[in-house]
């Protein structure tokens, strides 16, 4: 981290982040590369024909079955307004939803409202709970930061191997410019990184990886090049924002609000608001809010106030953590001990990250000069 605090001009990224530049002007690289990818996403061509239209267009034409793409569908708000908008724009998506064994209440019922008001199909995949366990407390053992690199992974496999299960060419995502760019890549790890999952399971884990989906770089290279299997971030071919998207899914779908990003886990809640600011001083609620500040959702001050609110409500802190930890396994005092260990970088750990970086390089450079 930096020795002399310093927080943005402009959105309310800081130190905290210790690869975080600013310019003479006070504002950050966060604020500088969201303006520059904003800008190239195709919700902001100017003077080119309709990008949504053509991507409609191409989905539609390399259908060959039931379904013309895949969404993964948590409840969040993100998943839950791509299948809205799919609909409306009149594709015909299937929707597969991993269950890790720590949805919420709120996120089971949008779950139930969207595939039932957009009649849309629903595959869910249940994990073994056993073996995915195990990895987590991998995971924590292994005292590294991304911790949630275990469901995301897991998420990300199971939609690539449905996809190809069904002939469909295009997964729908969540991922979006607008809400989602700024994001220190300190804080997670890459998600498809296969070898550092494995490396830190044989490490620390107690069983073997069998039926826990599994994709890895070189996977994901095939799938891309020579599968024809594309992803798509559909919520940067349309104007976007959090709070118009979480109104009008409220009137049409009865969807709920869960409380924070990535909320509707238990475990992700727990994770972000408790684990990641005692263990690893990060309060991902910044990157959040700076994102919602760039959009013009919210202004820097209200994004302010919000940080001095207490991350966590007591009472549902010591619920949460009870929880969690009976769930998990862990003893309080093991816990405890987790939180004041070092934290180790998931380099420690044997990782395909830079390979995978250079690839996914390639591939933006090669989907530009398409035109996707």
């Amino acid at each position: 981290m930096n020795s002399t605090y310093r927080i943005c001009q402009r959105c309310v990224m800081d130190t905290s982040d210790a690869e975080i530049v600013f310019d003479q002007h006070g504002i950050c690289n966060h604020c500088v590369r969201h303006d520059e990818k904003l800008a190239l996403t195709p919700a902001n061509q100017s003077g080119t024909p309709p990008r949504l239209d053509q991507l409609v267009a191409r989905i539609k034409a390399a259908s060959k079955g039931n379904y013309d793409s895949i969404i993964g569908l948590s409840g969040g708000v993100d998943s839950s307004y791509v299948a809205l908008v799919a609909k409306k724009i009149g594709l015909r998506p299937l929707a597969i939803h991993f269950d890790n064994g720590w949805n919420s209440e709120l996120a089971v019922h949008n779950i139930e409202q969207i595939v039932k008001k957009l009649k849309i199909d629903l595959q869910t995949y249940v994990i073994d709970w056993e073996e995915f366990r195990d990895l987590q407390r991998s995971f924590f053992n292994a005292n590294v930061i991304d911790v949630e690199m275990v469901t995301d992974h897991a998420i990300f496999a199971s939609m690539y191997r449905l996809a190809k299960q069904h002939g469909i060419r295009y997964i729908l995502s969540g991922t979006n410019v607008a809400t989602e760019s700024v994001m220190p890549r300190s804080w997670l790890h890459l998600k498809s990184d296969l070898r550092n999952l494995k490396a830190i399971q044989r490490r620390f884990g107690t069983v073997k990886i069998r039926s826990f989906p599994t994709m890895s770089i070189w996977k994901m290279a095939y799938y891309h090049y020579l599968g024809n299997i594309t992803s798509v971030s559909l919520l940067d071919y349309v104007p976007y924002k959090k709070r118009d998207a979480m109104s009008v899914m409220h009137d049409e779908l009865d969807w709920k609000y869960y409380g924070g990003k990535h909320y509707e886990s238990v475990f992700t809640k727990f994770y972000q608001a408790h684990i990641l600011p005692k263990k690893f001083g990060v309060d991902k609620r910044r990157c959040h809010l700076s994102n919602l500040i760039l959009n013009n959702e919210i202004t820097r001050e209200e994004a302010l106030n919000e940080l001095e609110q207490p991350l966590y409500d007591p009472v549902e802190l010591e619920r949460d953590r009870e929880f969690v930890l009976k769930k998990l396994g862990f003893s309080r005092a093991d816990f405890e001990a987790y939180l004041t260990a070092p934290a180790i970088p998931h380099s420690a750990y044997p990782s395909h990250a830079q390979i995978a970086s250079r690839l996914i390089s390639v591939r933006r450079k090669f989907t530009q000069r398409l035109g996707s």
